[in-house]
């Protein structure tokens, strides 16, 4: 494998070289071979007592040759000196020096690609430094190992030294960036069963093309072409290759120095079926019978060493959280080759009983102690398994508080005793962001926000936000302690204030500020528990009555029906929530797999006037197809919730921005609250007639939704960005809730008011959508078409979206 070109110097750097030392005493010189007195000269600025301290030979020694050649090399070993040279004159020992000069600045020149001040990071020559010929070549070094890390494997570096008056000097690097080094071809060789394409998307180098200009996965780069050898071998061993082996991987320049030939030499061996699988337990209280049920693999299945490394993992977590801290579980195969078949045994024996004497934390110096200890899953006394170390990283990694984190481990007073070590790397956790995007819902936006998310190191996280749309305002203040009172406890408070302008498809605004109370709790790793309180003044109206229509009919239009005209004017809303989720995702930010499961409950009525009982339940389910396509990016993921809402005084308000409201997000190809009762009609003159415009959209009490996706990745999206889905919504939303239902009726001779839309036949539809990691932000598209729907019914067909944070 080639490393980075070095180019020689133009300069001599001035390398000291060791003179020889010649004592010859004179005939009659007295006191015999002692040194009576050693006299420094040419030491300007370092101090005669400073240089003396560095000497092995001292007044009162013999001239002993190795003691003066030994004063020699540890002077010159200083890096003070550009040359020394020691002699005697009688019982005096001379020593003549010649100080380094003092670097007054560094300076580059030619560089573009990497700014100064990362290339100072990596450098060890520092102004006001003394100056060292052999430090200046170690830096051009590690300056070129730099750019051999940005691809650039042509780069030179020349150093050159403009001398001072004063003994100073400025260090001037003159560098070549040169074009980057890009991979040409990636060639597989001894590949039988998978296809050279095949094999190409398992590794994340890629062969250079016009394309991945936002990639740089075409760089060549030595540590990750250990790093694809690595993902080849597991590619193999999770198809079943038990005899897999990586023969080379090795990466040629070309000999204009301009790109990369990547060759990758495998042995297959051949393919395996699992045969045999049993487990046997050494561990008290264990038995095999209890742990055949957690065995996840089957008999005949293609081997899979990611399936039996998981399923290991599991089980020894199992048995640990069911009272067994120190149960081991490791996976024996055996081979048989003539029939390609490996017989698994999962053997579970007792591990040492090992302690956690005491935990130091290191690297923290804003951050408090308490914040980083209480993220990890073991205290001073507690048991010591393997999976803490694990475990211990990952929580502080999750923090987001570190640049790095390492969790090591050190032998204690005792066989039976480990101090553990968490050592962390600080970053910046302050966060001011300006953005802008445009979103269906609400248009052309911009935001801004000012965030800290470990307030003065006590891990409480602090904000001020603002968004402002062309159909909404939005302003946010919140905190959060994610343990308050030092406890198990999330505790929180936002304070608020939105307005909305919903009249492109309603004929009503709404504003509202207030505040919300948050709490919450873990059971444990997997099922939590959160209570909310919120009170919130809310103002619906800004639309035109009946009188202005009579004036000018032309305003017909924008006139609500009754039923939203029952909502117009103040409300207050003092509302109590709970919600229990249960979550076994690999992830949250972006699932795999696993599943989660959410149930909660609104109460309204603690005080204010709604009063309504709101109760929603959310399931999803996430497949990973891994097995069948070979790729982590293919997912299947099924989401589904029901929500019903009663009102249990008929004193309370009823508005119609309590509503469940279906379409939008939880039912693609449709408009924003598009599906569900709706109202067209108004009174005129004592007259009920159809509005001229659209109709207005009620919401419901009752709502399911159902959605099956499928995620997929796209060709060349790795490198673009992009990845790719396809979905099936389904839903309904039904039951009118307005104070009172205006038919032919009543005694005033109004005419009948209807509503439609007010039924629980489901609506379909389909589509697909692509999101694209872009320079400008997270753009999202999704389109679908109705596959069923009911008449009058508002469709979308196209929903986007796209910001960014700079």
């Amino acid at each position: 494998m080639l490393l980075a070109s070095a180019c020689l110097l133009p300069v001599v750097l001035g390398t000291a070289q060791a003179r020889s030392v010649r004592h010859q005493a004179p005939a009659s010189a007295p006191g015999g071979n002692i040194i009576q007195a050693i006299s420094v000269k040419g030491n300007t600025r370092i101090e005669t007592s400073t240089v003396l301290s560095y000497m092995v030979a001292q007044p009162g020694d013999t001239f002993n040759q190795d003691d003066l050649d030994r004063s020699l090399k540890t002077l010159y070993a200083t890096g003070l000196f550009k040359d020394v040279t020691l002699h005697r004159d009688g019982n005096t020992l001379l020593v003549d020096l010649v100080e380094n000069p003092i670097v007054n600045r560094i300076v580059f020149e030619g560089n573009h690609a990497l700014k100064d001040e990362d290339l100072r990071k990596e450098i060890s020559l520092r102004p006001r430094a003394v100056f060292s010929a052999e430090t200046t070549a170690a830096d051009r070094q590690k300056i070129l190992n730099q750019y051999a890390s940005k691809a650039r494997f042509g780069a030179t570096v020349t150093p050159q030294i403009v001398r001072l008056s004063h003994n100073r000097v400025d260090v001037v690097f003159n560098i070549n960036e040169a074009q980057q080094t890009l991979i040409k071809k990636i060639v597989f060789v001894g590949n039988h069963a998978f296809s050279e394409a095949r094999l190409a998307q398992v590794i994340s180098s890629k062969e250079s093309n016009w394309y991945r200009f936002f990639s740089s996965s075409d760089e060549y780069n030595p540590e990750r072409i250990k790093y694809d050898a690595e993902l080849l071998r597991r590619f193999y061993l999770h198809n079943g290759f038990v005899d897999f082996h990586m023969v080379d991987a090795t990466g040629e320049l070309a000999p204009d120095h301009k790109s990369f030939y990547i060759t990758f030499t495998v042995h297959e061996g051949d393919r395996y079926r699992l045969g045999k699988m049993d487990v046997r337990s050494s561990v008290r209280h264990v038995t095999s019978e209890m742990l055949r049920p957690h065995v996840e693999l089957f008999p005949h299945q293609i081997y899979d060493g990611t399936a039996i490394q998981n399923n290991t993992k599991n089980m020894q977590e199992w048995l640990q959280a069911s009272g067994h801290p120190f149960a081991m579980v490791r996976s024996e195969i055996a081979r048989n080759p003539e029939k390609h078949v490996v017989d698994l045994l999962f053997d579970v024996t007792e591990g040492p009983h090992v302690y956690v004497e005491r935990i130091d934390i290191n690297g923290n110096t804003i951050t408090h102690d308490d914040v980083i200890r209480r993220n990890l899953p073991m205290a001073e006394g507690d048991p010591y398994t393997p999976f803490d170390r694990k475990y211990s990283k990952l929580g502080l990694q999750d923090l987001g508080y570190f640049s790095s984190v390492s969790v090591d481990q050190t032998q204690g007073s005792a066989p039976d005793r480990v101090n553990v070590s968490a050592n962390v790397v600080e970053k910046p956790t302050g966060e001011f962001s300006l953005g802008g995007g445009y979103s269906t819902d609400v248009g052309i936006l911009g935001n801004a926000s000012i965030k800290q998310h470990n307030l003065l190191g006590t891990g409480v996280d602090a904000g001020i936000s603002g968004t402002v749309a062309y159909y909404e305002k939005q302003a946010d203040i919140s905190i959060t302690d994610p343990y308050f009172l030092n406890r198990n406890l999330v505790a929180g408070a936002d304070f608020y204030f939105i307005q909305n302008n919903y009249q492109t498809y309603q004929s009503y605004k709404e504003s509202q500020y207030g505040m919300s109370l948050r709490l919450g709790y873990a059971y444990n790793r997997y099922l939590s528990q959160s209570w909310n309180y919120t009170l919130v003044d809310r103002q619906v109206g800004n639309f035109y009555d009946a009188s202005a229509v009579a004036q000018d009919p032309s305003l017909i239009q924008w006139v609500p029906s009754i039923y939203v005209q029952q909502s117009a004017g103040w409300s207050l809303l003092s509302q109590l929530s709970t919600s229990i989720t249960y979550d076994r995702r690999d992830q949250r930010a972006k699932p795999h797999s696993g599943y989660m499961f959410k149930v909660g409950g609104d109460f309204a009525g603690l005080g204010g006037n709604s009063k309504y009982a709101r109760v929603k339940a959310d399931g999803a389910y996430y497949l990973p197809l891994d097995d069948l396509t070979g790729n982590h990016d293919w997912t299947f993921q099924f989401k589904g919730g029901v929500g019903y809402m009663g009102d249990w005084s008929s004193n309370g308000n009823r508005n119609i921005i309590d509503n469940f409201y279906l379409g939008g997000e939880n039912l693609r190809g449709f408009l924003q609250g598009g599906v569900g009762p709706r109202s067209g009609h108004i009174k005129v003159n004592g007259v009920y007639i159809p509005a001229q415009g659209q109709e207005d959209l009620l919401g419901g009490r009752f709502m399911y939704t159902a959605s099956a996706q499928l995620n997929f990745p796209l060709p060349m999206g790795d490198d673009l960005g992009i990845s790719g889905r396809g979905f099936i919504d389904a839903g309904s939303l039904a039951g009118l809730r307005v104070k009172h239902l205006y038919t032919n009726r009543t005694n005033d001779g109004d005419n009948y008011t209807p509503i439609t839309g007010d039924n629980l036949i489901p609506r379909v539809s389909g589509g697909l959508g692509v999101s694209w990691k872009s320079p400008f932000g997270l753009v999202n598209i999704d389109g679908a078409v109705p596959i069923r729907k009911e008449h009058g019914d508002r469709l979308y067909p196209l929903r986007f979206g796209f910001g960014q944070q700079f």
